[in-house]
This record gives C-alpha cells, structure tokens and sequence, in this order.
C-alpha cells in the first residue's frame, strides 16, 4: 500500500527524534527531520528491494457489505507469489479456500507462462524503459515522504509489546495550516494515523490509518468517506528484513456519485522462502528451488 509505506516514514522520523528538553518540546531542527526522512526512506526501500528475493503464499478474503455494514457475500482468493525477471507474480492456486478445478489451474499456468515468455524475450531496450518507469516511481515516492514529514504533528503515546517485541506507539494528527507542494500530498489532511515502532531496529511494526473526512479522487469523481480504514502490520524475515505479514482494509466509497461500495477485505502473506541469487522463474521444464 503506497500511503502505508510512504507515511511509516513520518512515524520512524518521530520514534527516532532526540529526547525531549525540560519544556517537553523535541530537540530536533529541521535539518535533522530532513536528514532522518532520506534515512528511514532509504531503509524502507531497501526492505522493497529484499521483498523481490522471496516467494510467498498471499491469501484475500473480501466481504461485500449491505448498507447496515452487514455482510451480504463473501469470497476468498490464494496465490503463490513469484519472482519473475525482477518483478512479482501471482499465481492464483486456491478460491474459497478449496484448490482450484484443473481447467482453472490450466489457464493459470498458461496465463504465467505467456508473462514468462514475454519478460524471457524482452529486449535490451524493452528492460531499460521498464527499469526506468520502475526508478520513476522511487523517485516520485521519495519526493512524496519528504513533504509528509511537514505534513503532520506527534504525540508518543506510549510502549506496547508486539508479538514479544518492544514497541514505540506514534499518534499522528493533521497538521493545522499544512499546505501540500505536491498534488498527492493533498489527501494527507484526511487521514490520522498511529504507528507501533519496534524499538530495537527502529522499523514499523503496525500502522492504523483512518479516513477522518470525505476524500475525492481523479477525474471520475469518487469519493472516500471517513469510516475508511487500514490496518497493516510487518513482520521481521530471516533476521534481515521487515516484509508484510497482514493487512486489514474497510472501505465505504461512492464513485461517480451512483454506485457504492462498501466492502471488508483481509489479507495474509505467510510462508516467505527466499531463492538464490542466480534463480529465476522459467518455462515449464525447470524448477526454481528455494534455499
């Protein structure tokens, strides 16, 4: 999720800030939140980069909701995740729970193998452009956490234990007179946030993201109301790197100002397994095997 990984930098900023002079105000210029931003930016992204090195199980479950917020359906997908060329995957393997029929298992591999034939033919030219919308999007992204910093205030809150592990607990408010730079940063005044920071190696363990007013987004006008909300948290992998263990979404939105959608959506990444350097996915033939 872009606005859970761009904004657990404002929240690392704030864990690691010094500790508080006798006026209880934070001893921390601005320079420091600058230099602590590109820090916690450049850690996070390096969790991004390890993610590619592991395959995982990653399970959705969605549930529609009748207007009372009851609900009326519910479905669930399972996929193996993938490393493919330098980029994910998913297979799906599994629909409400149970294996899928070997005609939809069929499709899937053949849908896999034509991804893998296109990425195994691309041309020198082919993978630059796709490297360089990838490098784009880091940089938009690093654009993005170096506005949010100034785009909130913060409260600690406390020290909880996650999963036997210690933990700062972060408040973040919207900031009074905050003026966005970039057009993104403008739905930042709608959301609060409270982060749980592990203490020992000053990564997100939990954020709760709330939608505290209407938000409206592209040229379609869809509008997001405040009983929105995410819950995602991390878990620590191989002693190297912090990857998504679950994240929790309930959405209540209106698009186009006719049709609602209200739905629960619950997702869990387990069974990471990390490959060697050297292997990639490839046609039907030849196994990758994990380490």
């Amino acid at each position: 999720m872009r606005i859970a990984s761009i904004l657990l930098v404002v929240f690392l900023v704030s864990a690691r800030a010094p500790a508080q002079d006798a006026g209880g105000s934070p001893s921390l210029s601005e320079d420091q939140v600058r230099d602590l931003v590109r820090q916690v930016a450049d850690a996070d992204l390096a969790n991004d980069k390890k993610l590619r090195d592991y395959t995982y199980t990653e399970r959705e479950e969605m549930h529609k909701l009748d207007g009372k917020g009851r609900v009326r359906s519910t479905e669930s997908k399972t996929y193996e995740v993938m490393e493919l060329y330098g980029s994910h995957v998913r297979r799906m393997v599994a629909k409400d729970d149970h294996p899928l029929s070997p005609d939809a298992a069929r499709k899937e591999d053949e849908r896999i193998q034509k991804v893998t034939a296109r990425r195994a033919n691309e041309d020198e030219k082919e993978r630059q452009k796709r490297q360089e919308r990838e490098d784009k999007q880091h940089d938009e992204d690093r654009q993005f956490v170096r506005e949010v910093a100034d785009a909130y205030k913060f409260q600690t809150a406390g020290v909880e234990s996650l999963d036997g592990r210690e933990t700062y607990v972060i408040d973040a408010e919207p900031r009074p007179g905050y003026q966005p730079h970039l057009k993104d940063a403008r739905i930042l005044p709608h959301f609060r946030f409270r982060a749980w920071i592990d203490k020992g190696e000053s990564q997100w363990k939990k954020l709760d993201i709330q939608c505290i007013d209407t938000v409206s987004f592209g040229l379609v006008l869809a509008r997001l109301h405040k009983s929105s909300r995410i819950v995602f948290e991390q878990t620590r992998v191989n002693g190297e790197v912090w990857l998504p263990r679950h994240l929790a979404v309930k959405v209540d939105a209106r698009v186009a100002l006719l049709k609602e959608f209200n739905l629960e959506q619950d997702v869990t990444y387990r069974d990471y397994k990390k490959f060697r350097a050297d292997t990639k996915i490839v046609p039907v033939g030849e196994v990758a095997q994990p380490r």
